[in-house]
């Protein structure tokens, strides 16, 4: 059974700093591109970052560029998403995902696994 299971997820001030992690199993972890996708309140959940099976190329939305920085460490099947400089337009669900697919890593529809997410608030 495929399990992602985020934490670290919580209240912060604007201008602070959050790590999210996200433990994977069930699945063999190198074989596939990792994603962090957010939802806000009455939004779309959208693409914050990926990094693709190696560790060494990453994607960014945007919004997180020069803010959050995502890693992952292959022996633990984990990825995390660090995230500085927090705003209140950050306030979401976060969600980890998984792919295989290394097509349009932004879209939603190409990632095979997710996990239940972790609230995020950013408070102003």
């Amino acid at each position: 059974q495929v399990q992602l299971k985020e934490s670290g997820g919580g209240l912060v001030q604007t201008g602070g700093s959050l790590r999210l992690s996200c433990v994977v199993s069930g699945l063999s972890f190198n074989d596939y591109l990792m994603g962090w996708f957010r939802q806000a309140p009455m939004k779309e959940r959208e693409f914050v970052a990926g990094v693709e099976w190696s560790g060494r190329y990453t994607y960014y939305e945007d919004s997180a560029k020069g803010r959050f920085t995502i890693a992952r460490d292959n022996a633990k099947n984990l990825v995390t998403l660090q995230m500085n400089s927090l705003k209140p337009e950050d306030t979401a669900v976060y969600y980890c995902a998984a792919t295989r697919n290394y097509g349009n890593i932004k879209r939603l529809s190409e990632y095979d696994y997710w996990g239940q997410g972790t609230q995020v608030t950013v408070s102003s």
